[in-house]
Order: structure tokens, then C-alpha cells, then sequence
């Protein structure tokens, strides 16, 4: 299972395409949609599977994406500590430090909200984060190679892993039917390939 936290740092660690990354220093948890209200908080679409988490949360760090929409910043993430939280229609609405009125808060507009690792939700039994399937050498059940995970998708549904190789583009989905094991220490990603894959 994967979690859907995105890497990043200001360097060059991140989720999209790009070099094999190192362990980021900060995980993306959400993207700021626009102003809620005249008091500076911020409308958040949340990029976690562990949204109760902002409960713990006493800084975050904002910092713009890439143009193309990976995971990476293109600057220093900005500190703010959280005054407060809440959660409307789906989405979290956040009251950071600093942030007091409305054109305040439009400033923020589509820059991401990021955690400091360290403040990441530890990982269960067979999950891992979103990063670490980046760059995975894809083989099949009966040991073909098939390439490396060169971008991640999210559909809604599910995550699908854009693996180019000898075969041409295959689109591989996040799904048990599929994704047979993924061992994060050999870095390698084995898939069962259903029809419709290439």
C-alpha cells in the first residue's frame, strides 16, 4: 500500500520525473486552492492519507511546485506556525501564522503546504511513501524487464505508475490484481501483466 504523501525538498528530491531521489527532507500534504473568508485562512485539498494528523501539526512549511506539477519545490519553504484547523466540504481549512486577511492569503494561492519529515506518519506493514515508488525497476512474475517508474498519477481512484521501457509506455495501476510486490531495498517493483497493459 502506498501512501499518498508526496517528497520533495529544495533541492532535488521529488515525486514526478527526474533523478532517483535521496530521502527528502519534507513530505507534501496538501495544495492551497484560494482564500476562505476575510480572516486569512486558506482552502487546502489534502495530498495525505492521514488528514487527523493536523492535529499534531505545529508548523508547516509553504512553498511553490514545479510548473509541470511534480512534488518538488523551486524554493526555500517558507516556516508558519498552525493557529488552527478545520475540516469543510472535504478539504482543510488552515489559519497560519502571519496570514491575517484575506490578501494575505491569496498570496498562498497554489503554493503546497509541505511537513518536515520528521513529522511524517510512520509507515505500517507493507506500505511505503509515494516517493520511494519512483524510479522502481519494473519486472514481471516471469522476471521481465519491463523498465523504471519514471512519474506517478493520481486518478482518484488509484495511483498508476508510468513505466517507458523496451515495450513502449505502459501505464501500471496501484491495484493488488496488479502491483505483486514492491521491495523498496532492491528497489524493484514486480507486476502481474494483464491484458491491456501494453
Amino acid at each position: 500500500m502506498t501512501q499518498r504523501e508526496s517528497a520533495g525538498s529544495p533541492l532535488d528530491q521529488g515525486s514526478g520525473e527526474g533523478s532517483p531521489p535521496s530521502e527528502p527532507l519534507f513530505l507534501a500534504i496538501g495544495r492551497v486552492l484560494r482564500p476562505h473568508g476575510l480572516r486569512g485562512e486558506v482552502r487546502v485539498e489534502i495530498h495525505t492519507d492521514a488528514p487527523e494528523r493536523f492535529a499534531s501539526y505545529k508548523r508547516l512549511y509553504l512553498a511553490p511546485i514545479t510548473p509541470d506539477g511534480n512534488a518538488l519545490m523551486t524554493g526555500k519553504p517558507v516556516p508558519r506556525a498552525l493557529q488552527g484547523y478545520r475540516f469543510h466540504q472535504e478539504k482543510v481549512l488552515l489559519k497560519l501564522e502571519g496570514i491575517d486577511d484575506r490578501n494575505q492569503a491569496e498570496m498562498l494561492r497554489d503554493q503546497w503546504v509541505w511537513i518536515s519529515i520528521e513529522d511524517a506518519v510512520p509507515l505500517g506493514e507493507g506500505e511505503v511513501y509515494l516517493h520511494q515508488m519512483l524510479h522502481l525497476h519494473v519486472v514481471t512474475a516471469e522476471g521481465e524487464s519491463l523498465g523504471e517508474v519514471t512519474e506517478i498519477i493520481e486518478t482518484g481512484a488509484n495511483y498508476v505508475y508510468v513505466v517507458p521501457g523496451a515495450r513502449g509506455e505502459i501505464l501500471v495501476p496501484d491495484t493488488d490484481e496488479v502491483v505483486l510486490d514492491v521491495d523498496t531495498e532492491a528497489r524493484q517493483m514486480t507486476i502481474h501483466l494483464i491484458d491491456g497493459l501494453v
